[in-house]
């Protein structure tokens, strides 16, 4: 079989510091091979996502994504990393890598200073009482506020707003009782080190903890806006392995700003 081109990418690195940022694995194939060995790659790399791309067109390309797990619906981090791959190989001639996927059309453009932007669709949230097993798994007291999230990646979701920054550094939770609760969370609140701090676990997705989380600002970036008063807002995800990015929700849409680092180039071969 023809080696597949491969490289593993940190999005939105913490300034810049090294292995900070969400590493994302982004393969550049002729076609999708069988499911079986797209999950096979994807269980190999045992990133939180990686990306498939088969190109469709002049700066167009097809993009699936795999935890080691399961196909997902929408992540951030690896769509992100996949434009900042094409535009380092000159693979995009105009001002915008398009993807068809799973959630519609989503483009990653290239601004200066080494930035990217990227394009998400917004994922709405509505008022929820907190499930009684994460507040517990997560071990920081009943929320300031709790929503529930429109299913990404299938799954059920709840944020939970706090009342600090602290709280949410702090927070170990009980992962195995997290899973029982069959829910994806995300952990919040107002920050000092940024406008926002977050933090997502993600079990029913097969990911504990997921490092920078694009999927997750699609419904952090309206709330916060709102809650703020303010369009561009500066977030940090403050995890283990943590990240920093700029965002901004137009209408039905999500702008995510931010660096890619290069970590590793190669191929893969079966």
């Amino acid at each position: 079989m023809t080696p597949i081109p491969y490289a593993e990418l940190h999005a939105f690195p913490d300034g810049d510091d090294p292995f900070t940022g969400n590493p994302a694995g982004v393969c550049l194939m002729g076609e999708f091979l069988p499911d079986r060995v797209l999950r096979g790659i994807a269980q190999s790399n045992n990133l939180s996502e990686t990306a498939f791309l088969v190109p469709s067109g002049k700066d167009r390309w097809d993009l699936r994504w795999f935890t080691p797990s399961v196909e997902v619906d929408l992540c951030g981090h690896a769509t992100f990393a996949s434009g900042a791959l094409l535009f380092e190989r000159n693979l995009v001639s105009g001002k915008q890598a398009t993807f068809s996927t799973r959630s519609g059309e989503l483009k990653v453009s290239r601004e200066g200073d080494g930035q990217f932007a990227m394009d998400l669709p917004r994922v709405d949230y509505r008022p929820a009482e907190p499930d009684p097993i994460v507040v517990e798994a997560l071990g920081a007291g009943i929320p300031v506020e709790c929503l529930d999230i429109s299913r990404v990646h299938g799954a059920k979701y709840q944020m939970m707003v706090f009342a600090d920054e602290a709280t949410i550094a702090n927070l170990r939770p009980e992962h195995g009782l997290l899973a029982s609760a069959f829910t994806n969370v995300i952990a919040t609140a107002r920050g000092k080190s940024a406008d926002f701090v977050s933090r997502f676990f993600a079990p029913t997705s097969g990911v504990a903890e997921d490092p920078v989380t694009g999927s997750a600002h699609c419904t952090l970036a309206p709330y916060w806006a709102k809650k703020l008063g303010r369009p561009r807002l500066s977030a940090r995800q403050i995890g283990p392995r943590p990240g920093a990015l700029e965002v901004e929700p137009s209408g039905d849409r999500v702008i995510l700003s931010g660096r890619a680092a290069m970590y590793m180039a190669g191929e893969i071969r079966l």
